[in-house]
């Protein structure tokens, strides 16, 4: 049974015709019938009889749309209830980011509004989609030539951001403007684990040097990581915006390499009507505008 079942056995027992319930409904007479059958079938009793040309319920039919009448109202509460948290500017959203984006975004949201619960979750690209079954939005990142997200999940892009080579400041490559792929190919190098986006743009350095590179450690964070070129370990690839400066690296370009990543907020469709979501999507755009126009 459902409640459109239970609502045309109240209105038959109240105005005593099908005909009059279909008129009352705004349906034909043969709805009103195919909705009463498909009632009974659920209930091992009868329902309605005949007196006349009237149809009346029975008295199983009469204490089951007496229910009905607790049932409509214990919906139309529920519907109440689910309006209100869909209207709620500030009520409370799930957000976890990688861990360069939590650095960057999370303070900023912070200070644009309550209600938010943060998480980091530092996860190989195709497990970000995944996250949204337990968070409200994901920050999650991918290359600028990579596969986009699939249809399952809303995106919402954010930043399409540089990957800078990081150097010591002392390395004689830091006095160049801009890098290439023969620059550094026979350098020792600092990157991600396997299946974290940069390692097919360091991939793609190597392809464009003809040269494999020398990856002598794997760290995914990238404050160690500028920690660990600042020591002399080797270079990495920095983003531009969302890592924090070190005084002892330098930032140069790369030449002739797609190296640029997308850093996107990812929700589920149906939970875009929340106005807490929208407000807080409203407020990592607004964040993504001053993390890309601060001087860095």
């Amino acid at each position: 049974m459902d409640e459109r079942q239970l609502r045309v056995l109240r209105e038959v027992g109240e105005l005593g015709s099908v005909t009059a319930a279909a008129d009352a409904l705004f349906v034909t007479p043969s709805a009103i019938s195919q909705q009463l059958r498909l009632l009974q079938r659920s209930i091992p009793v009868p329902l309605t009889e005949r007196d006349g040309r009237r149809v009346v319920l029975t008295a199983a039919g009469q204490a089951l749309a007496s229910a009905a009448a607790d049932v409509e109202l214990a919906l139309a509460r529920a519907r109440h209830a689910v309006d209100e948290f869909i209207d709620q500017p500030n009520g409370s959203v799930s957000i976890a980011a990688f861990h360069s984006a939590a650095a960057a975004f999370f303070p900023l949201l912070l200070k644009a509004g309550a209600g938010l619960r943060l998480h980091d979750e530092d996860v190989p690209q195709d497990e970000f989609p995944a996250l949204t079954r337990e968070y409200d939005i994901v920050l999650a990142h991918r290359l600028d030539h990579a596969v986009g997200w699939p249809r399952t999940v809303a995106v919402a892009q954010l930043l399409r951001e540089p990957l800078d080579v990081a150097v010591p400041i002392d390395h004689p490559l830091a006095s160049k403007r801009m890098l290439t792929p023969r620059d550094v190919a026979h350098e020792p190098w600092i990157t991600v684990h396997d299946g974290f986006p940069l390692m097919a743009t360091i991939e793609a350095i190597g392809a464009a040097a003809n040269h494999r590179l020398d990856l002598v450690h794997r760290v995914n964070e990238f404050t160690v990581v500028t920690e660990l070129v600042a020591a002399g370990a080797g270079l990495a690839l920095i983003p531009r915006w969302t890592a924090r400066r070190h005084p002892a690296v330098a930032l140069r370009p790369l030449r002739g390499v797609h190296t640029r990543r997308h850093i996107d907020a990812l929700h589920r469709p149906e939970h875009t009507p929340r106005q807490a979501l929208r407000t807080t999507l409203t407020h990592l755009h607004q964040a993504a505008t001053t993390i890309r126009t601060t001087p860095h």
